[in-house]
């Protein structure tokens, strides 16, 4: 039914730092790591601030092991960071299938919590719909297009709290084009469980895609590939061509990276 990849593919950014900054940073986590192992405790501001030095390095299994440590805290940003965490970590293929469920439904908890606790935080917005769309692929199509609303409201508020956050508005687009591009026997399967299903257009994607090319520019190669892939779809081959050389021309910081140019 719905692809997992529907939602998925989001991408982090870290502000640009230079060799100096990413030195000090390196030092600062390391005199951290000492304080650890001398017995001092550190404060939830400092656990975050690792937290976000492991994330930006892409060591995913020691950013988990960090946070879910604190996994009954109360604070909302520690909440998504493990919601996201857990999340990546589901996604390694070193995780068995019976793992990446528990973790699919460990990651939805987190982020629902972070909401109960800020309901202002963007980030728990936009986690929260990334979790529940993890989820709905073990719950079945019912739940997995009832779901679809609640998502998109999600991502809506995310990018209202906070107008910078391009993935939000990349994800309503692929939502838009997931439903856009649905199957007929999938559309019937829809309108025989709701009176009203969760319908929309290619237009409205592509809306979107260039919504998160304004708000950040060239952040992210699959917004670029969604471009082509949407003006495509509408027949326009010129700024299908235009959009798709970027993508594929995207600097390769990623594996995923490495697919879309592939």
């Amino acid at each position: 039914m719905f692809c997992r990849k529907t939602y998925l593919n989001v991408i982090s950014t870290m502000d640009a730092e230079g060799i100096n900054g990413c030195t000090k940073k390196a030092a600062l986590i390391f005199s951290k790591s000492l304080r650890i192992s001398s017995g001092r405790s550190l404060s939830m501001e400092e656990v975050i601030e690792q937290a976000d030095y492991l994330y930006g390095s892409g060591e995913t299994e020691k950013l988990y092991r960090l946070l879910v440590q604190h996994k009954n805290s109360e604070d909302a940003e520690l909440l998504w960071r493990l919601a996201r965490a857990s999340r990546d970590l589901a996604q390694l293929s070193i995780t068995s299938a019976e793992e990446k469920r528990q973790l699919a439904y460990d990651s939805l908890e987190y982020a629902k919590r972070a909401l109960e606790k800020n309901e202002a935080n963007s980030a728990a917005h936009k986690w929260y719909a990334i979790c529940l769309s993890d989820v709905g692929d073990y719950e079945g199509i019912k739940v997995k297009i009832g779901n679809a609303f609640v998502i998109k409201e999600h991502f809506e508020r995310a990018f209202e709290l906070n107008p910078k956050d391009a993935t939000s508005v990349h994800l309503m687009g692929v939502w838009c084009y997931s439903f856009a591009e649905l199957p007929w026997y999938q559309r019937k399967i829809a309108a025989m469980l709701f009176a009203t299903p969760p319908t929309s257009t290619y237009e409205e994607a592509l809306r979107y895609f260039h919504m998160a090319e304004e708000a950040d520019p060239n952040f992210y190669s699959k917004n670029l590939l969604f471009l082509g892939k949407t003006y495509l779809k509408l027949n326009n081959k010129k700024m299908a061509l235009l959009w798709l050389s970027k993508a594929k021309d995207y600097p390769a910081h990623t594996e995923e990276d490495k697919q879309v140019g592939s």
